[in-house]
């Protein structure tokens, strides 16, 4: 058998996210000529040209696509691994407060399962939550260790990895009269709906959608965060029509006559990443968090998918 060159995938991760030849060469300290070979082999072990010609510069193919998480994750256990060598962090001792640019969508869904797993393996650590700001450009511009949320055109210094990917349902109360038939675009458009922005909009993709079969709601109230418009859908004959569906269990644990229901209109899935600066990446105790947040992200979403 064939000896495997760890190297390649390591390449193979910076080719993907430069997008260039020569931009890999340049993170990876080799020449344009020896990254063009090191492509070349990629291409023989994986058996597709991965990457190929787009305008100016390369463009992934759908198999490298497909690769490009799990290439990611390996790379990052296998730095996890070295970089432990001699750069163990004392858990039990750390003192140290980790801020977290996030909404109260992650908040909700992760926030306590990750503090009680600080409590238990780093109990003199604080977690602190910051919004995410006005601006989502700007969600790493100041001192936040990490940035969770939608993907967003980050810098491409950002190191980026991806948590889950939430789908979206609805959301009334369970006498509401739109479980009394069949949920369909017209029935769906035909009641009051809770819009949610932290800016206020009553505009968004589920009214293009609507648009699109010639419909049109009527957004009646619009609420900062989802936990203000979950307390509102009790007492009323309001629908909340996006729901990420992480936040279903944590919502029947709150004991309200909620009902979930499947939206009736194209809700492409959001995928939650967690972001952050380069002088952070090599950090022990920054990586021991960024593995923990990964794991416990895993771990509620499938408890989250189970229970739908």
């Amino acid at each position: 058998m064939k000896p495997l060159d760890l190297n390649l995938l390591v390449t193979l991760d910076v080719l993907i996210q430069e997008g260039s030849v020569v931009g890999a060469a340049r993170r990876l300290n080799l020449s344009t000529p020896a990254m063009s070979r090191s492509l070349a082999r990629i291409r023989e072990a994986v058996g597709d040209p991965v990457l190929v010609r787009s305008g100016r510069g390369l463009a992934p193919t759908p198999r490298a696509l497909a690769l490009r998480e799990q290439v990611r994750n390996v790379v990052e256990q296998a730095q996890a691994v070295l970089g432990a060598f001699g750069q163990d962090v004392n858990l039990a001792t750390l003192e140290r407060i980790f801020t977290l640019r996030a909404n109260d969508v992650f908040v909700g869904g992760f926030g306590g399962r990750l503090r009680e797993h600080l409590r238990r393996y780093a109990p003199r650590t604080t977690l602190r939550f910051v919004s995410e700001g006005e601006h989502d450009s700007g969600a790493l511009d100041d001192d936040a260790d990490l940035y969770i949320g939608s993907v967003q055109k980050f810098g491409a210094d950002i190191k980026v990895q991806t948590l889950f990917t939430t789908n979206f349902h609805g959301l009334a109360r369970s006498g509401h009269a739109i479980f009394h038939g069949a949920v369909t675009p017209r029935r769906f458009a035909a009641y009051e709906h809770i819009g949610v922005s932290r800016r206020g909009r009553s505009h968004g993709p589920i009214d293009e959608a609507l648009a699109e079969q010639g419909l049109s709601r009527h957004v009646a109230l619009i609420t900062p965060t989802f936990y203000a418009a979950i307390f509102a859908l009790a007492d009323s004959d309001l629908i909340l029509p996006a729901m990420p569906g992480h936040l279903l269990p944590g919502v029947k644990r709150l004991g309200l006559d909620l009902r979930a229901f499947d939206v009736p209109i194209d809700m492409p899935a959001v995928t939650v990443v967690q972001a952050w600066p380069p002088r952070l990446d090599s950090d022990p105790a920054h990586r021991w968090l960024r593995q923990t947040i990964k794991q416990v992200c895993s771990d509620a979403s499938e408890a989250a998918d189970a229970a739908l």
